[in-house]
């Protein structure tokens, strides 16, 4: 099957793949808040590169209970040799973050603030550090951090966290991965108190992922308001869960559509909250589905590590689509087929009458690079690796 290179991953739990974020050279001159969903590698990442700086994890509840009820130990337990200190799932504390703006401002002490959720912390007003601290995220892995231990039928069929990627009952991981979702993040920040209807909704949710979203189809089949709908969509969102993909909206000969399509953050954990395995098997829907997953992690990870540049989709009125659009400059379809036709192209032909891409690339199965009218089509590796390597800006 020529979709992947073929390797055999290893299984050790011990295992650390270097992380495309480099934390230290971040920290030189600012503080950060790193924010991530639940088992992306967070805090093995702040071990590994950065031993030695204090750390204050606030999942340890004795160490909770002491920040809580005094904030200001940090201030006592520094040393002038301290210039860089982490707090780990610093949204269990928000109003720790007034002691670390002090911190910063009094002593120029170096924060890195990681999280799972900022919900928290823009709720209520809370202090962000009024620009004192930028924010990065951190996402499963990539092709490029896995390098030769990468394998796409693996990552299609149990998704990108390190945990699971490495497990030996993947399966077992992605269903509890499901459940610690809904009981650490929805039950713990307190974000709806109707878990079972939010438990019906996500799975609902999970049935349309990667697609213009009904609100009105949803809430009826999770049985809820659809103002609810909207909130639970917003939930998903800051817990770092689902990206939402806007429309790009600059077509003139046609007109485009202005909804947006939301993507679930990892391609093993939506099967899951789907209720669904997704067999490595080219050819078949749900393969077609997961592998535009996929790239759309690929992407969303470029664009939050090096590019930032938007990135969005176009749909027109008429019913063409072209799947991902990079900044103004380059169209993305993606087709999961090792022969690429004439009809799979059709949407990036009509969006390049507008004359206002540089590019427009077909992401396939095929094995060779071609050029189709204009369009070139990509083995999915040859496109992953041009991306990486600041081809398409």
């Amino acid at each position: 099957m020529p979709m992947d290179e073929t390797h055999t991953p290893q299984t050790k739990s011990d295992l650390y793949i270097q992380r495309s974020l480099d934390l230290p050279r971040l920290l030189e001159k600012k503080s950060y808040f790193l924010f991530g969903p639940r088992q992306t590698g967070k805090t093995s990442l702040v071990r590994h590169t950065l031993p030695g700086v204090r750390m204050y994890d606030l999942l340890d509840s004795s160490v909770y209970l002491a920040l809580s009820q005094n904030p200001g130990r940090i201030a006592q337990e520094l040393t002038p040799q301290d210039r860089i200190v982490v707090i780990d799932e610093i949204q269990r504390l928000p109003d720790l973050l007034n002691e670390v703006h002090r911190l910063i401002e009094e002593r120029r002490v170096r924060f890195l603030l990681t999280g799972s959720s900022a919900r928290k912390l823009r709720r209520g007003g809370i202090n962000l550090l009024g620009g004192r601290a930028r924010t990065r995220y951190l996402h499963p892995l990539t092709r490029r951090e896995l390098g030769p231990l990468f394998d796409l039928s693996r990552a299609i069929e149990r998704g990108l966290l390190p945990s699971i990627y490495f497990s030996d009952d993947p399966q077992a991981d992605l269903t509890a991965y499901a459940g610690t979702y809904l009981q650490q993040e929805i039950m713990a920040e307190g974000a709806t108190r109707n878990v079972p209807a939010f438990s019906r909704f996500l799975r609902v949710a999970a049935l349309c992922n990667g697609t213009i979203v009904n609100f009105t189809n949803v809430a009826h089949d999770a049985q809820v308001a659809r103002t609810t709908v909207y909130e639970y969509f917003e939930i998903l969102k800051d817990t770092l869960i689902l990206h939402e993909l806007p429309a790009w909206r600059k077509s003139i000969k046609r007109k485009p559509l202005a909804s947006s399509k939301y993507y679930f953050f990892d391609v093993g954990v939506v099967g899951a909250l789907q209720g669904r395995q997704i067999p490595a098997v080219t050819g078949t829907p749900e393969f077609g589905a997961a592998f535009e997953t996929y790239l759309m992690h690929e992407l969303t990870a470029y664009r939050d590590y090096i590019s930032a540049e938007p990135l969005s989709f176009w749909r027109s009125t008429s019913g063409f689509e072209v799947d991902f659009i990079l900044g103004d400059h380059t169209a993305v379809e993606v087709k999961a087929k090792q022969n690429i036709s004439a009809a799979d192209v059709k949407a990036l032909r009509a969006l390049a009458e507008e004359k206002k891409m540089k590019r427009y690339l077909c992401v396939s199965l095929e094995r060779r690079r071609r050029d189709m009218g204009g369009v070139i089509i990509l083995p999915w590796q040859e496109f992953l690796d041009g991306l990486w390597n600041g081809e398409y800006a």
